[in-house]
């Protein structure tokens, strides 16, 4: 199946197939949840399937809309095609932009509208194994020190989000 993402190309928000996106490193939207309980937070180990940066641990969620999908459809749909994940009402953060490199080629050059979720104690998920290996919760800063101690282990999008956006998804600084 095609995956047709939002790209800017000369300017103009375009339909790029996703995998063109990232092998061009083209600039394309893109969407990332942040699943709380207090000062935890729900990280993932990426599937062992997944065409980039497999099994290395990120954010609760991430992912791109679909073209003329917008942001918080996304986040609710992903978090269930993902994690099983139902009945949590994402809370918009930030827009933030970011360009690195996830191996093998690829660029990932996300404009990003991240979003955190309050999880209640009865949470429950249930893993989609093609998308996702493993969850675990953390609290903030064990995160912040496993990030410091074994940076490889974690996608080069969670490191960015906690050394240069923490203080805005975590903190009061939400616009």
């Amino acid at each position: 199946m095609t995956i047709m993402i939002p790209t800017w190309v000369n300017g103009e928000l375009t339909p790029v197939e996703k995998l063109e996106a990232h092998e061009k490193g083209l600039r394309h939207k893109a969407v990332s949840v942040f699943v709380m309980q207090g000062d935890k937070t729900l990280i993932q180990q990426r599937a062992l399937s997944k065409y980039h940066t497999p099994g290395l641990w990120a954010n609760t969620c991430c992912t791109h809309p679909e073209f003329d999908e917008d942001a918080v459809t996304c986040a609710v749909r992903r978090l269930d095609e993902e994690l099983g994940i139902k009945g949590l009402t994402p809370i918009y953060r930030d827009t933030v932009e970011y360009r690195a490199d996830v191996g093998g080629g690829l660029i990932e050059h996300e404009v990003v509208d991240i979003f955190t979720a309050e999880a209640p104690a009865d949470f429950v998920w249930d893993l989609n194994p093609d998308e996702v290996a493993a969850v675990e919760w953390i609290e903030l800063a064990d995160l912040e020190a496993r990030l410091e101690l074994d940076p490889d282990r974690f996608t080069p999008w969670l490191r960015i989000y906690m050394r240069d956006f923490g203080d805005t998804i975590f903190g009061d600084g939400a616009d």
